[in-house]
């Protein structure tokens, strides 16, 4: 006699491939972001994540399978946007290469938790698919922004920056922001279930932000007028292994020296990478002399990477360091210098450093110095060049960095994305695009190995170095856009937007506006 089918057993193996399939999804909308720029799909597998906020809308639907099923679809996803961390850990002294992956792992679970409870709220949003479309595009916008702050934080790869390859659609970020272009993805995406479902009129409506977004960009997306401000950008493509050791110091020094063009007549500036030169400069004068002789023109500035090193605390921490920008003129003279702000958590600094070193986690950082954050300002005056708003390496995340206590003629991204594999290289590159158009400003990007930019006031990439590819970009800085409305209003307006989604959200079901 055949024993009867066991339904629990049965609705189990249901649930894991449920799962597994939500998982591959999320993967799969991950090609959305750089390199692969496959952004219809990242549209898609929005669509799908939007179907499982609607299954916990049904009568009898257990709301606690919406926040695991979104948390399995976040887990893939943000697989396949971190993978790149992986890489870095082929340069961590501490641990041993493979630890990498349970570190991307690891993170991607954790960030996972962001989507899911941002699904979850949506789901609660009574009977209307409209309420919970917005209340989801809400939630998703203030837990995205929380992701980049809370317990250290990390704001890598928004949803909104899918539309950069989108030329027209993301210029709606000089407008809202990239945060609220995260929004328009969930708003399209819930649009296109909506169309999945015969459902013409909400389908259309929830549509609405995207094609607006992208009527604005086809309206204002203009050709690139230049300056006269002349840039010389060096890449020289050092990988993160050749950096350091025996005779390395003055073996890269050289390197760069050989690619920078001589001074001319012609006022420049000459832009090496962040921490190009890594020895503090304040101390050595002899040093910025030097290479003032070899470099820079009586009317050049050059701008470079190095470290500036201060006194620590106490005997057992004798020194600290600051990862700094360097503007230093004919003379050899420092004329203005940024210190990072915003830093790396387990790269630059390992947080909650006695708590995690107490159960044995201190090797997760690269060094048992921490790095410490700048606090000086982010706008530099070069005179007489345009002022420039500095940023270093990952501070093209945020896009706090971008604005200072006046507005810059341009931005400045030093950064060593030697540590990145080519597609977090890539990714980045696609950070800075956003922060560009966000602030109507044009930027330069030097890294050694890669991308080292010239982007556009709208974020179109102008010229570039590729991976791996030592040169010289001697180019032209194009003039600034008059100040977007996000630059006056920062990530207030966003915020705000993301507010008025959710309250607008509880009000739908009681005015019976059901979709």
């Amino acid at each position: 006699m055949t024993a009867a089918p066991d339904p629990n057993r049965a609705a189990a193996a249901a649930s894991r491939r449920r799962y597994a399939a939500l998982f591959a999804v999320g993967a799969v909308g991950g090609l959305g972001f750089a390199p692969f720029h496959l952004w219809p799909l990242a549209f898609l597998a929005v669509a799908v994540l939007c179907a499982v906020v609607e299954s916990g809308s049904e009568v009898g639907a257990d709301r606690k399978h919406v926040f695991l099923a979104a948390w399995f679809w976040g887990f893939g996803n943000f697989l396949a946007g971190q993978y790149w961390i992986a890489h870095a850990f082929n340069f961590q002294a501490n641990l041993p290469a493979f630890f990498g992956w349970l570190a991307v792992v690891g993170l991607s679970m954790f960030m996972a938790l962001y989507p899911a409870v941002a699904a979850a709220i949506a789901a609660r949003f009574g009977k209307s698919a409209a309420a919970r479309a917005l209340a989801f595009a809400g939630a998703w916008m203030l837990t995205e922004w929380l992701r980049g702050y809370l317990m250290a934080g990390f704001g890598w790869n928004p949803l909104g920056i899918v539309t950069v390859p989108m030329g027209w659609t993301v210029q709606a970020a000089s407008l809202v922001g990239a945060l609220a272009l995260s929004g328009i993805v969930i708003l399209t995406g819930y649009g296109l279930l909506m169309l999945y479902r015969r459902r013409w009129k909400p389908s259309a409506a929830l549509s609405t932000p995207a094609l607006l977004a992208t009527a604005y960009g086809a309206a204002t997306l203009t050709a690139p007028v230049f300056s006269d401000t002349r840039l010389d950008i060096v890449q020289a493509n050092i990988p993160q292994d050749q950096k350091y050791g025996p005779g390395a110091f003055y073996r890269n020094l050289g390197r760069y020296i050989a690619l920078s063009p001589p001074p001319t007549d012609e006022p420049r500036l000459l832009i090496w990478p962040e921490a190009a030169i890594p020895r503090t400069l304040d101390d050595r004068p002899e040093l910025r002399r030097e290479l003032a002789v070899l470099l820079i023109g009586d009317n050049d500035l050059f701008l470079t990477g190095a470290l500036k090193l201060i006194p620590g605390q106490d005997r057992d921490d004798p020194w600290a360091g600051l990862n700094s920008l360097y503007a230093i003129g004919p003379a050899g003279d420092i004329r203005a210098r940024y210190d990072k702000q915003r830093l790396v958590p387990y790269g630059e600094y390992l947080p909650a450093r006695p708590l995690l070193e107490a159960v044995g986690l201190s090797s997760f950082a690269p060094s048992n110095i921490d790095t410490l954050a700048g606090t000086g300002p982010r706008v530099l005056p070069l005179d007489p060049f345009a002022a420039v708003g500095a940023m270093i390496c990952y501070e093209t995340v945020y896009p706090e960095q971008a604005s200072g206590a006046f507005r810059p003629g341009w931005l400045l991204n030093v950064s060593n994305d030697a540590w990145f594999s080519d597609g977090g290289a890539a990714m980045h590159l696609d950070h800075a695009r956003l922060r560009s158009i966000e602030q109507g400003l044009p930027m330069a990007r030097a890294t050694p190995t890669g991308y080292s930019a010239l982007i556009g006031p709208q974020g179109r990439v102008l010229e570039r170095l590729d991976r791996h590819v030592a040169g010289t970009l001697r180019v032209r800085l194009p003039e600034p856009l008059p100040e977007t409305l996000f630059a006056r209003t920062g990530s207030a307006l966003p915020l705000g937007l993301a507010v008025l989604m959710i309250g607008g959200a509880l009000l739908i079901p009681r005015r019976g506006l059901a979709a």
